[in-house]
């Protein structure tokens, strides 16, 4: 054990960072694994590649997400703001790439490169948004509302033309979040409330695949319209409070993307109710301790990042486990941390990365200067 007294820039990080937090991330990386194991050989078998494919790729992409977390989350405020600015103009305009020179993928162009970009301005979005609310209220030459409002269409207007309905929706939320807690009042909360429902009517009027969507989604039960959510349904239904056991589940064999979009339903099938209440618990810790975590925090940017950041990970985690009971039409979204996916796990790593960085315990003086105090030197008297 490292003593608080170890003045090394290790032994710091150790201290002040939230390792209640950095527990639960290892428990869902690991659940990534165990559960894929479960998920995907049917997946692969259906795909005709080695049995472990997905399980083993799953493994190689943990090994940069970790890297990528813990070195996040040594950074300083000012630096989570430094770094987050080039990867959010880079992941836009890469956005806009896809438009371009993305293939046609069920119904949308979201790849580029072999990376999903949406994914990577996720986050970096949220902290330039709380950065600009933040500042905003604290500068008055500053125009930080201004630029908060203008970083939505910036942001919004690729994601609606690829189309990716499902993130555009949870980014919007996100925001409106960051403007409530920035001291929005409450008529303009329901306003935006009723833009964004107008938004998603025009969306389901004039976006053929959101339309497709919907349809099969409000479509009578056991239609073959609706056989994919049928299917997850049944999963989570047939494997009872203890599961039929790890590799003896069948719907996977005939579950689409149950290694990724419905990997929570292969797990209630496979280990039971009980476990995916297990689960759940551990995603309600992440949320309920980074909201707590954000509110104790004395500066407003570190505050408003870290609850957004915390609404991310929380609304994305609730959309996913909602689609697999039903609740929501399929969004295409992962399950935090345990689904798999390249550019989701290193998405959510950096996220989660800023989240602890900006979540750590820091005299106020240390958050506007990132040196760390072990490298200060006293000049002789």
């Amino acid at each position: 054990m490292m003593s608080r007294a170890e003045r090394t820039l290790f032994g710091e990080w150790w201290w002040t960072v939230d390792r209640s937090i950095l527990f639960c991330i290892g428990i869902l990386m690991l659940c990534s694994i165990v559960f894929g194991m479960a998920a995907s050989p049917a997946v692969a078998e259906r795909i005709h590649v080695s049995t472990f494919h997905f399980v083993n790729r799953q493994a190689i992409y943990l090994v940069p997400a970790i890297s990528l977390l813990i070195l996040t989350s040594f950074l300083s405020p000012r630096y989570v703001r430094r770094v987050a600015l080039p990867i959010f103009l880079i992941g836009v305009v890469l956005m806009v790439g896809t438009l371009f020179f993305s293939a046609d993928i069920k119904g949308s162009r979201r790849w580029i490169l072999g990376i999903q970009p949406s994914e990577f301005v996720k986050p970096a979005f949220v902290v330039m948004a709380a950065w600009a609310f933040s500042e905003g209220a604290r500068r008055k030459d500053l125009p930080g509302g201004i630029i908060a409002v203008l970083l939505l269409p910036l942001t919004l207007t690729p994601l609606v033309l690829q189309p990716d309905v499902g993130q555009t929706m949870l980014l919007a939320t996100v925001w409106g979040g960051l403007f409530f807690l920035a001291g929005l009042h409450w008529f303009w909360v329901g306003g935006l409330m009723a833009a964004g429902s107008s938004g998603l009517y025009l969306a389901y009027q004039f976006i053929p695949h959101v339309t497709a969507r919907l349809d099969r989604f409000l479509a009578d039960k056991g239609t073959q319209d609706t056989f994919q959510i049928d299917t997850a349904l049944e999963s989570i239904t047939s494997g009872g409070w203890l599961g039929k056991g790890p590799g003896e589940g069948t719907l996977k064999r005939i579950l689409p993307d149950s290694h990724t979009d419905f990997i929570f339903a292969v797990t209630a099938e496979e280990f039971g109710i009980l476990v995916c209440i297990g689960l759940i618990l551990v995603f309600a810790y992440i949320v309920m301790r980074g909201f707590w975590l954000s509110r104790r925090n004395e500066d407003a940017f570190c505050r408003l990042a870290g609850a957004g950041l915390t609404l991310l990970f929380g609304l994305q985690s609730c959309i996913n486990i909602s689609v697999n009971l039903r609740l929501m039409p399929p969004k295409g979204m992962t399950l935090p941390f345990v689904s798999y996916g390249g550019s989701s796990l290193m998405s959510l790593a950096l996220g989660m990365g800023f989240l602890l960085a900006v979540t750590r315990k820091r005299p106020r003086a240390e958050i506007i200067d990132p040196l760390p105090s072990h490298s200060l030197k006293v000049a002789p008297a």
